[in-house]
């Protein structure tokens, strides 16, 4: 069960990140270097998950009227991380995309998140059932 939650985690996160490489200009995967790219989600997808929960307790601590914006927050700085690795196969190249980049990646990757078990647990059913 821990791996097929991983892979729905690392499959959300590949899914924000290439949705946010087609509608923004400035937001830009290399797909050239396909296996920085993988490295990309890899650590993407490992920051948001060490992030979040940690903001989260910082937040509640501290400043629990910041708590709504926690996930858009450590998306951020899981895209800063991501950007500033050498070969991670991830540019974000203007003001506009660093304000929306975390937002539509956080907005799909959290869509992704919710709708993938569905479609596998849904398929899990179906095959047990024939």
């Amino acid at each position: 069960m821990f791996l097929i939650r991983a892979l729905i985690f690392l499959a959300s996160a590949a899914i924000g990140l290439i949705v946010a490489d087609l509608i923004l200009e400035g937001f830009v995967i290399e797909w050239r270097n396909w296996w920085g790219f993988v490295l990309a989600i890899v650590i993407f997808a490992v920051l948001q998950s060490i992030l979040a929960p940690w903001l989260a307790r910082v937040a509640k601590r501290n400043a629990p009227a910041f708590l709504g914006g926690i996930g858009i927050v450590s998306t951020f700085v899981a895209l800063v991380v991501v950007v500033l690795i050498p070969g991670a196969g991830l540019r974000i190249e203007d003001l506009v995309s660093w304000i929306l980049a975390p937002v539509v990646v956080w907005l799909v990757t959290a869509l992704a998140t919710l709708l993938l078990p569905m479609i596998f647990i849904k398929k899990k059913v179906a095959g047990r059932g024939e």
